[in-house]
């Protein structure tokens, strides 16, 4: 389905599942829903998993940049809207973490739950935001997406990952050279232009889940602890031999931690 953004930009959704709870899978940049699909599979057995590509990604419709962090909540806030939900459990997936923490800061009155895989509260310190901010100029003088395959696709995946399934390697590959080089663009600058979330974890009275992968050179282990001891009522999960996407690298110890967590948490 199609959902109007308030601004009108087209937001691409997938539904999947009828449960009672509703689970919303965000991707991280610079990706789909696409890498969620073995996850929603799994979930929506017993969830409504939700599934919105973010605005110029996937399916989803090209706007004007830079996406902010906060529009990019709002189009998830019209997402659910659309769908008639009050409540949800956001999931995010790095970028996708940085948009649930967002909502978390706008509406926080929506959200039952929320799960942080490998993401952080950090902002970009200035070297980060400054790469960035070329890398968006080089994609929109190239016009293609050359140069993100090259900077994200292999430091997304753990080694053990690129030496025994290349496979995946290809996958992800695959996924980076569908996007739109106006998006991307547009993207790395919200990402550099967003503030820090590390107020908010303290005063968050709600289950949250920091999932994190053992061999993440993007967000180390050691960060993702800090990360889940920030919050007030946190669990730390590792999916041990995964990279930046253990979603893709480790599907089954990845679905079987959300399960788990999802399980508990709809007990309190």
């Amino acid at each position: 389905m199609q959902v109007l953004s308030s601004d009108g930009t087209r937001i691409d959704v997938r539904v999947d599942g009828t449960g009672a709870r509703t689970v919303v899978l965000i991707a991280g940049f610079p990706l789909s829903r696409e890498i969620w699909n073995l996850t929603a599979q799994r979930l929506a057995h017993a969830h409504r998993v939700v599934l919105p590509d973010l605005r110029g990604m996937g399916a989803s419709a090209v706007a004007d940049g830079p996406y902010l962090m906060e529009t990019l909540a709002g189009d998830i806030a019209a997402v659910l809207d659309a769908l008639d939900v009050e409540h949800a459990t956001l999931v995010g997936h790095s970028l996708g973490g940085y948009v649930a923490l967002a909502f978390a800061r706008m509406f926080v009155e929506r959200l039952d739950a929320l799960a942080l895989v490998c993401s952080r509260l950090a902002a970009d310190a200035p070297e980060q935001a400054r790469n960035r901010e070329m890398l968006a100029q080089q994609l929109e003088r190239e016009k293609t997406v050359a140069a993100l395959v090259c900077a994200y696709a292999e430091r997304l995946l753990s080694n053990a990952t690129k030496t025994e399934h290349r496979e995946i390697v290809e996958s992800v590959r695959a996924f980076i050279g569908r996007t739109d080089p106006r998006s991307a663009a547009a993207m790395l600058r919200g990402m550099a232009l967003r503030s820090p979330s590390d107020d908010i974890a303290p005063e968050l009275a709600l289950p949250v889940l920091v999932l994190a992968g053992g061999c993440d050179a993007v967000v180390r282990l050691e960060e993702s602890k800090a990360i889940a001891a920030a919050f007030a009522h946190a669990v730390l999960a590792i999916a041990e031999r995964s990279g930046h996407l253990p979603m893709l690298e480790e599907p089954e110890r990845t679905v079987s931690l959300l399960e788990d967590w999802l399980s508990e948490t709809t007990r309190r």
